[in-house]
């Protein structure tokens, strides 16, 4: 069997530091690199950060082309359960696309601590339009959507019709599934957003049925703000949201040990 070489830089990351863990996931077309920034920011904290590479991604679009949205879920949730084996407390974050892994995720696992979102991918416009259409095979990609000059993405610059068919199903699912997820959640977004519409965001926040949940809009981003302008602002926020709900989870226990 032929296994297909990993671009330079695209690697999963594992970062072990103490007993919170963020498990961290990139979006559609991305790779680790995505979150690379704000994963070592995180580790900087003292936490132990996981970033995994979604199936198809980081290789070759032909890759891509075979690639499910249940391999995505099932990448993030093994992620999950490995992180599990050193970490008492997870946060699970995710960029566009891996916010939705993300929500997934905490629908499925009640004990997951919480979910942080950036420009969570509820709508994807764009893509609408492939629904239902086998061709062409594969569509060209856009330059990366950042407010920041001189950044680099790896990503492909073709997409298969079929992952972005796949992209869709995701997001659907997610919709079937959102008021399942209970824990905590911080959703990011930006005010300016040319992929994701902003309003998704609210959206999300509306049909989670969580009662501890946030939104901190990033208004010098635009789509892919874990590595753009806003990038340390999300670092900071989501320290903030993880010290207070972990304050939270463990005055509860002690008043439950009582």
């Amino acid at each position: 069997m032929n296994i297909s070489s990993v671009i330079p830089g695209a690697e999963a990351f594992h970062i072990p530091g103490n007993s919170i863990g963020i498990l961290l996931c990139h979006g559609f077309v991305g790779t680790p690199q995505s979150v690379e920034y704000i994963g070592k920011k995180f580790a900087a904290k003292g936490y132990t950060v996981r970033a995994p590479r979604l199936t198809g991604h980081g290789t070759n679009p032909y890759d891509f082309e075979t690639a499910t949205y249940y391999d995505w879920i099932s990448d993030l949730e093994a992620n999950y359960y490995a992180l599990k084996k050193t970490c008492s407390e997870i946060y699970v974050a995710g960029q566009s696309m891996g916010g939705l892994l993300a929500l997934v995720l905490a629908s499925k696992i009640k004990d997951i601590a919480g979910i942080i979102t950036i420009n969570v991918a509820y709508e994807v416009p764009g893509y609408e339009k492939y629904k239902n259409r086998v061709s062409p095979r594969f569509l060209e990609e856009s330059a990366p959507d950042m407010k920041a000059e001189g950044v680099h993405e790896i990503t492909y610059p073709v997409v298969p019709i079929t992952a972005i068919k796949e992209l869709l199903r995701l997001k659907q699912y997610t919709k079937s599934v959102i008021q399942d997820v209970e824990c905590p959640v911080l959703l990011f977004h930006s005010t300016i957003d040319n992929v994701v519409p902003p309003a998704c965001t609210m959206d999300v926040f509306d049909e989670v049925r969580s009662t501890h949940k946030e939104i901190i809009e990033l208004k010098n981003s635009y789509h892919v703000a874990s590595m753009d302008f806003d990038r340390d602002n999300i670092v900071n926020d989501a320290d903030l949201f993880i010290r207070k709900v972990s304050s939270i989870r463990a005055n509860i226990a002690t008043i439950n040990s009582i």
